[in-house]
């Protein structure tokens, strides 16, 4: 995924109702910024701190808010990409380039697919009949200030019945025999290993497990993020 033009660095003053931002750019000037985030961003912004920020430029000036803020830099050095719209392009885009050999492309990745009463990020096989379903989420909860840099990154951030209901979705899928898939998108520069957050949402660990005794398969790779590019870079592994 390509940034044209590139991100511009700023810093990090405050986020407030959910979706807004204001940030300090180069030249001291401050402006508004939208933040497509509507989770916690636990330990991505951190109270009391100015934290240097990445923003992209959409070059439209009918937007409200023409800027919209990508990513931070988070405890211990680390960045975190925010941004909870980019994870489907990224790992769509991974797939279709034949990157993650888990998943064959085949004709294409497909966007936005139903099945039963809920509908999937992305999916495989004919628009009609997909055969693999895949739900993606975005991963930015690491250590906060005060932790041991250990790099295990953690998924909720905070709790979320959303999140698991796609899991007892998931699971109609396998059961039904079709490939169910759930994608981790870490966007931690500094993670090594995922894991479900057990201290947020209990639930969600425990239907996690019980998912992949189920038959749903779950992947995780980490984002790789310049100011002019962010990939999907490198499989990690799960520890439950």
């Amino acid at each position: 995924m390509k940034f044209d033009p590139p991100m511009q660095a700023v810093t990090l003053l405050r986020r407030y109702k959910r979706f807004l931002a204001d940030v300090r750019q180069a030249d001291g000037s401050e402006i508004t910024v939208h933040c497509p985030n509507t989770g916690s961003m636990k330990h991505c912004v951190l109270p009391g701190w100015e934290q240097a920020a990445l923003i992209s430029d959409s070059g439209n000036d009918k937007r409200k808010y023409r800027h919209t803020l990508e990513a931070v830099q988070v405890a211990h050095g680390h960045w975190a990409g925010v941004n909870t719209g980019r994870p489907n392009a990224l790992v769509a885009e991974a797939i279709a380039q034949g990157r993650v050999r888990e998943l064959e492309p085949g004709a294409g990745v497909l966007r936005e697919i139903t099945f039963g009463d809920s509908r999937f990020d992305l999916a495989l096989g004919e628009r009609a009949a997909p055969h693999t379903f895949i739900e993606v989420k975005n991963v930015t909860l690491g250590p906060g200030p005060d932790d041991p840099d250990d790099g295990v990154i953690a998924f909720p951030d905070s709790i979320t019945e959303r999140g698991q209901k796609h899991l007892r979705t998931l699971m109609s899928v396998a059961a039904s025999g079709k490939r169910a898939v759930l994608f981790f998108c870490v966007q931690h520069s500094g993670a090594v290993a995922v894991r479900p957050a057990d201290e947020i949402d209990a639930r969600y660990g425990e239907l996690l497990r019980e998912a992949m005794e189920n038959g749903v398969e779950v992947l995780a790779w980490k984002t790789a993020m310049t100011a002019a590019e962010t990939r999907m870079d490198t499989a990690l592994p799960l520890r439950l």
